[in-house]
């Protein structure tokens, strides 16, 4: 976005101090173009100091960031969000501060739907192309904890079927969550996945590994 301001002083110098303390910004970020010259005047009599006309930039803010620091807010939560590169090109959000958990929700659902809602929000005006960059919304590594306990679980459980040769269902996930366990059982001898359920009800059975291929 481009914006203009008019800034006075005593001379032209000192109108670009005046307007990088406004803006916030170098003077050798900026364009300006002068309006009027400083004039001196007879004996400190019809003195007029210089004005000039400055064009910046304000960079635009990512809309996901936008929306997520504005729910923060309204929230009342004494919270930060900060954006970063994620794997993949990914565009990462994260929020810290004091309260924030109640953004998770159990087992991450409304982190999760904050997550869709910012990535609606990114997509919004953009081409196809552009709309494949991600976001991904976390809480206080809060994602990876998650991981590090599904990889548990995906553990635990395909001992238990290797143990008692019967399979398992687990309860249901969505689909970041199952790629996860997928992922994990793939490593262990002896068992393998399948999905079952559809939408908000899909979830993983392990079993033996009897050449089943898993289902997202």
């Amino acid at each position: 976005m481009i914006k203009e301001i008019t800034v006075t002083g005593k001379t032209i110098d000192e109108a670009l101090a005046n307007a990088k303390a406004e803006i916030g910004t170098d003077s050798e970020d900026m364009q300006y173009e002068i309006i009027e010259f400083p004039k001196k005047g007879l004996f400190g009599m019809g003195s007029s100091p210089a004005v000039i006309k400055v064009t910046y930039t304000i960079p635009e803010e990512n809309p996901a960031l936008k929306l997520v620091s504005s729910l923060v807010k309204e929230l009342g939560l004494n919270a930060e969000v900060t954006a970063s590169d994620g794997e993949e090109g990914a565009l990462k959000l994260d929020i810290e501060g004091e309260g924030v958990g109640i953004l998770i929700g159990h087992h991450g659902e409304t982190l999760d739907a904050l997550q869709y809602l910012a990535s609606l929000a990114n997509a919004r005006g953009k081409s196809d192309e552009e709309q494949k960059s991600r976001v991904i919304v976390d809480i206080e590594g809060y994602r990876e904890k998650r991981a590090e306990t599904l990889r548990a679980l995906a553990r635990r459980m395909s001992a238990r079927v290797l143990k008692y040769k019967r399979p398992v269902t687990l309860e249901p996930m969505n689909p970041y969550e199952r790629r996860i366990i997928h992922s994990e059982v793939q490593n262990i001898e002896g068992v393998t996945t399948h999905s079952i359920g559809v939408d908000s009800e899909r979830r993983i059975v392990i079993t033996l590994d009897r050449g089943e291929k898993e289902e997202e």
